[in-house]
């Protein structure tokens, strides 16, 4: 029975570092999105100084560029709402896993400590009767 224990245990032990990677995973990509929405805001600011600096030239191609970036914009924020609702998801099920888990453990640290009192018992009543046949011995030779 104790060796099923520690199956469950590595069983879930690892099914919690699989949610913890996924979880790091979406994180990663999220902050890969947000590093995305950062350079086009500097994109942004860069292509606006050059249109002000030539308004003639540019200005023109400016208004078509200024739609795509919006929708650019759009989509990396739909992205990152969308992660997000799959992060706290993924948080979730990573608290049940490792609530799940921590049963297994107090469980197993519950048994191996009432084998650990059981076979302390078990010695005591061995050395008090070890006790008791000297004592006994010391008796019958005196």
């Amino acid at each position: 029975m104790a060796n099923e224990l520690h199956s469950l245990i590595r069983l879930h032990r690892w099914g919690v570092d699989e949610k913890r990677r996924r979880l790091a995973e979406l994180l990663r990509f999220v902050a890969g999105l947000e590093d995305r929405g950062r350079r086009l805001e500097a994109e942004i600011k860069n292509e606006q100084a050059v249109a002000g600096a030539s308004p003639v030239e540019v200005g023109f191609i400016y208004g078509n560029y200024a739609e795509a970036v919006i929708g650019r914009r759009q989509r990396i924020a739909g992205s990152i709402a969308g992660t997000e609702v799959e992060i706290a998801a993924a948080r979730e099920e990573l608290g049940d896993a490792y609530r799940e888990l921590k049963k297994y453990e107090i469980a197993q640290d519950e048994r191996d400590k009432r084998q650990a009192e059981e076979l302390s018992r078990k010695e005591q009543i061995i050395l008090d009767e070890l006790g008791i046949k000297g004592f006994l011995q010391k008796r019958l030779v005196s």
